[in-house]
């Protein structure tokens, strides 16, 4: 029997994906449910698993770009007769896959999408390209070894010869999908927004004592850890809460206000950021935000995160704190109209009731889109944050310290 392994749909509104790696060899053995492939669409890479034991043909090279529902392998497994008639006709419905043939019996050179794409732009005759594909298939690495061959060629006779000691080598790689997605967003945050970035400090003491006190307890009676995510978490719903514009976002000539708390978490994968969503994060406690947290975390890292996840959000929080970042001005996160930096904590010397104490110190960064946010709500804001974080027995738990254990389940 034979199994076509056609590419799944992504997500909404998606139609094309790039097939970022293949796991396994052209004539490899797979097992059922073994992952062969990954492809990087406008959001996220999926994996794509074997369906069956058996042999394996690869149909699409990497790098490539296909519309959902082509086949990207086929898996032989069953006897050779109906694999070979199945594969012929695979490869007579697949143009870019055929070595075509002239009365004659010439070879006529079949560029891929990728490369027919650059010969065009760049008006390259395709007899002038070496194809080093199945069959003389001119890929896009060929285009690419002609171009800078004839850029080399071109240099001046009478440029002058630097001699060095010193090795200048250059490496190029295609940007995946994802990266290009998120280069457009990023470009459209800065032309389409009226962005701002209001900032303030945050004495971090109040958490370091909580944290130092009941982390233990915490990380053994729930699995864990006590972090600093679900205080700034819940001090974010807190202040959405108080000022509403914030947990906003403009649609045409409307301004919708959400009367729920999505909280988008920024996370550094193997694949680039990732911003998963802890959805209705107002009827979460410390112990469910962490573990939202960490599994969300774990599937990001392990590049197992799905679309779903990182659909949607009303507001983003960002740590670059984690990687020794002291102060920045985060990019919005559209169609949200606001996102939290939080950063590096420091050890600086601080005014207490007149004298100066060596307190932990964060900065935050509040950035904001001025079109539905004033100056009025974003400080306020980081206002209400930064009283939450450093007074959270008032105003994230409870009050006393009976409410607090309470708060954290313990």
């Amino acid at each position: 029997m034979i199994i076509q392994i056609k590419v799944p749909s992504p997500g909404e509104s998606i139609t094309e994906v790039e097939v970022s790696t293949w796991l396994v060899k052209n004539g490899d053995y797979v097992h059922k449910g073994q992952i062969i492939a990954e492809i990087d669409s406008d959001k996220a890479t999926l994996e794509i698993s074997s369906e069956e034991n058996g042999i394996i043909t690869i149909m699409v090279e990497k790098g490539e770009r296909v519309r959902v529902g082509d086949v990207l392998c086929i898996i032989e497994s069953s006897n050779k007769e109906d694999t070979k008639k199945h594969k012929k006709k695979i490869v007579q419905d697949k143009k870019d896959h055929v070595e075509k043939v002239s009365p004659t019996n010439k070879k006529i050179k079949i560029p891929s999408p990728a490369s027919r794409k650059i010969l065009k732009e760049k008006n390259i005759s395709i007899e002038s390209v070496i194809g080093t594909g199945k069959h003389g298939r001119i890929t896009k690495k060929d285009c690419i070894f002609h171009l800078e061959k004839n850029e080399t060629s071109i240099i001046p006779n009478n440029r002058p010869t630097i001699t060095t000691m010193y090795n200048r080598l250059e490496t190029k790689t295609p940007l995946s999908s994802l990266r290009r997605k998120l280069s457009e967003r990023l470009v459209y945050v800065k032309n389409q927004t009226a962005s701002l970035t209001t900032f303030n400090e945050v004495d971090m003491l109040k958490i370091f004592i909580i944290r130092k006190k009941y982390k233990d307890l915490f990380k053994k009676k729930h699995g864990v850890n006590l972090g600093l995510m679900s205080f700034f978490t819940l001090s974010c719903v807190r202040a959405l809460k108080l000022y509403p514009d914030v947990n906003a976002m403009i649609s045409e000539k409307e301004k919708i206000n959400f009367e729920y708390y999505d909280i988008s978490i920024a996370i550094s994968g193997p694949k680039g950021l990732m911003v998963p969503v802890i959805r209705n994060a107002e009827h979460l406690s410390f112990r469910e935000i962490e573990q939202e947290i960490y599994k969300l975390s774990t599937r990001v890292h392990n590049g197992k995160i799905s679309i779903d996840e990182m659909t949607g959000g009303t507001f983003t929080i960002t740590n670059g704190g984690i990687f020794g970042s002291m102060l920045s001005t985060p990019i919005i996160n559209p169609p949200q109209s606001a996102i939290l930096g939080m950063h590096k904590i420091m050890e600086r010397p601080v005014v207490v009731n007149g004298s100066i104490e060596i307190r932990p110190i964060m900065y935050l960064a509040l950035s904001y889109d001025h079109r539905i946010i004033d100056g009025r709500e974003s400080v306020g804001f980081l206002v209400s944050v930064k009283e939450s974080i450093e007074n959270p027995i008032k105003f994230l738990m409870g009050g006393s310290e009976e409410t607090l254990s309470k708060k954290l389940e313990l």
